[in-house]
């Protein structure tokens, strides 16, 4: 089944050749997919999210990514810095999560240490 009204996670589409690009492409323009085994194509209304960690306009200038899929996906970027730049977040993001698990299953532990 594919995602006919629904929302696409393309996770590493900076990983993408360029040949494969072509795909997501077509339903960014064409609103049309091909699921694997089919024969012909399926019109879809879907809304599309991707993720990289790739530099996408470095990609872009130095031929590893098409132009047309990247202003297709780049209607409203969200940049976000990787977590080795933001190291207090690691303690308060641990804390978070493990009161959260201790609490749903039931486990006392009151915090980690972080070796940062």
């Amino acid at each position: 089944m594919f995602a006919i009204r629904g929302t696409i996670f393309l996770d590493e589409i900076g990983e993408l050749s360029v040949a494969a690009q072509a795909k997501p492409l077509r339903v960014l323009q064409e609103k049309q997919a091909q699921p694997l085994g089919s024969s012909g194509a399926i019109n879809v209304d879907v809304r599309i999210i991707a993720a990289t960690n790739k530099n996408l306009e470095q990609n872009l200038w130095l031929g590893l990514f098409r132009s047309d899929l990247f202003y297709g996906l780049n209607v409203f970027p969200i940049y976000l810095p990787p977590l080795r730049e933001h190291k207090g977040d690691i303690e308060i993001l641990a804390d978070y999560f493990v009161a959260k698990y201790s609490t749903e299953l039931n486990k006392p532990v009151k915090n980690v240490r972080c070796g940062l």
